[in-house]
């Protein structure tokens, strides 16, 4: 049987271009996401169907996405990482195309399913390759290029999404991934560098079967959890429950397998990558729950345009930035769990403004607190992933990869389902309009409270010294 060694780190100036590519790549995937959520009043409009029918168009994109997660990590030992991350990339590519071109809503949903295959290949290739070139010294970097592209997606997605559909129409929210695509695959075999592939790595079938049904049917329920009973509709629980019983399932096999899983559950028991995971799923309680609910405050209460709404979040991306920049003088000083406490504490001060907020008025403190929630964010986010990938070997970055992002793409949308339904209530109650103000107040003091969990996982963390700069 081969075993699978990394390539020796490469000079600054080729991972440089190496990012680059990559960057290129997986951008697509993170605005496409924001791009069509802005849209989907115009597509119910343009396709003359029912909310909960254009839902799909998201649902069935989410559902894909989270499908082919689990296999991502053996496809790239199989066949090799630059191979399938291109194909990914393809894929995705193709699927936006059919998508400009769609006639109906079902085809736009069905070729939607098709860009969430593409799409949900990427992030943990990316992560792979990246974190390869890297190697282990300059593997903060690696993360902070990710976590900087990460955080493009909601503050680009409105203001391009709302270009593009006053503009020119919905077609091109799907033709706008062609051009990208199209230069990241010319140049792909150019930059990106070529690893062993190992045939003799057989898929594992039967963690395929409850794995990827597993991760599906926990998304599913989440999705359906915005209705009127939440989280007590039989839509939800059951899905969720039959989610959680077959991950409960893989996991106890994986721990007995000989052969390799399909995702490595071992590597859950390492400190660093273990505890670095529950934070990352936590974590969706503040950072993706804030990135659904602020557009919504700008919007429902402050009356802005989708257009205006993307402006107003660029501070969360700058605090992001800041952080980076700050962190490269930063790194080796403080120990990484004062560091991750901070981020947290910074997250929730920035929350505070908007649990005060009122109708009107106290524009610079909302921004203020947008920047301390952004660069918060990324002291928590891009130190916990660094720890979680430095425990990692070369050969078991890809299924750990895989694995780590599981995690994310189920906490994420569980985060936002939460407080999804928080608000929901919280509207229900509001006997007038004018009170809609105190329901998103009310959600925003939750999202400040439960952000308060990750800081007492932080120092859980083994102590990291001598953390490397992450740019």
């Amino acid at each position: 049987m081969t075993t699978l060694t990394a390539p020796a780190p490469v000079s600054n100036r080729r991972l440089n271009l190496i990012s680059l590519v990559l960057v290129l790549g997986i951008i697509t995937t993170i605005l496409d996401t924001t791009i069509v959520n802005i849209a989907l009043d115009n597509l119910h409009t343009a396709f003359h169907s029912s909310v909960a029918d254009t839902q799909w168009v998201v649902t069935g994109y989410l559902l894909a996405y989270v499908a082919v997660i689990p296999i991502s990590g053996w496809a790239s030992e199989r066949f090799g990482a630059r191979r399938v991350w291109m194909t990914a990339l393809a894929v995705f590519m193709v699927g936006s195309l059919l998508c400009g071109f769609a006639w109906d809503l079902p085809s736009l949903i069905a070729f939607r399913v098709a860009q969430g295959i593409g799409g949900g290949m990427m992030l943990p290739i990316t992560i792979t390759i990246l974190t390869r070139a890297a190697g282990r010294e300059r593997i903060g970097r690696a993360i902070a290029t990710i976590g900087l592209v990460g955080q493009l997606g909601p503050i680009l997605g409105p203001i391009l999404g709302g270009t593009l559909l006053a503009s020119v129409g919905w077609h091109w929210l799907f033709f706008v991934n062609v051009p990208l695509c199209i230069a990241a695959l010319a140049l792909a075999p150019f930059f990106l560098p070529a690893s062993l592939t190992d045939r003799t790595h057989s898929l594992d079938a039967l963690g395929f079967a409850l794995l990827t049904p597993g991760v599906v049917a926990l998304a599913y329920g989440l999705s359906q959890a915005t209705g009127a009973d939440g989280f007590a509709s039989v839509e939800v629980w059951l899905p969720m429950a039959l989610g959680a019983a077959l991950l409960a399932a893989f996991t106890v096999r994986s721990l007995r397998a000989t052969r390799p899983a399909l995702i490595d559950v071992r590597v859950f028991a390492r400190r660093s990558f273990g505890v670095g995971s529950v934070i990352t799923f936590v974590g969706g309680f503040s950072i993706y729950a804030l990135m659904f609910l602020m557009p919504l405050f700008y919007q429902q209460i402050r009356g802005d345009s989708v257009f205006a709404t993307g402006f107003l979040l660029i501070p969360q991306g700058i605090g992001t930035m800041a952080f980076i920049l700050v962190n490269r003088r930063l790194a080796g000083r403080i120990d990484t769990r004062f560091v991750i406490a901070g981020g947290v504490l910074l997250t929730m001060l920035g929350t505070l403004p908007f649990a005060l907020a009122g109708a009107s008025g106290g524009d610079v403190v909302l921004l203020a607190g947008q920047f301390l929630q952004g660069f918060g964010m990324a002291a928590v986010s891009l130190p916990v992933m660094t720890l979680a990938f430095a425990s990692l070997s070369p050969a078991e970055t890809p299924r750990g990869s895989a694995a780590f992002n599981v995690v994310k793409q189920v906490g994420a949308p569980f985060g936002v389902t939460v407080f999804a339904v928080v608000l929901q209530n919280n509207l229900a109650h509001a006997a007038r309009a004018s009170q809609a103000l105190g329901a998103f107040n009310a959600t925003f003091w939750w999202i400040f409270a439960l952000s308060a969990v990750p800081l007492l996982l932080a120092f859980l963390l083994p102590a990291e010294p001598k953390r490397q700069p992450v740019a």
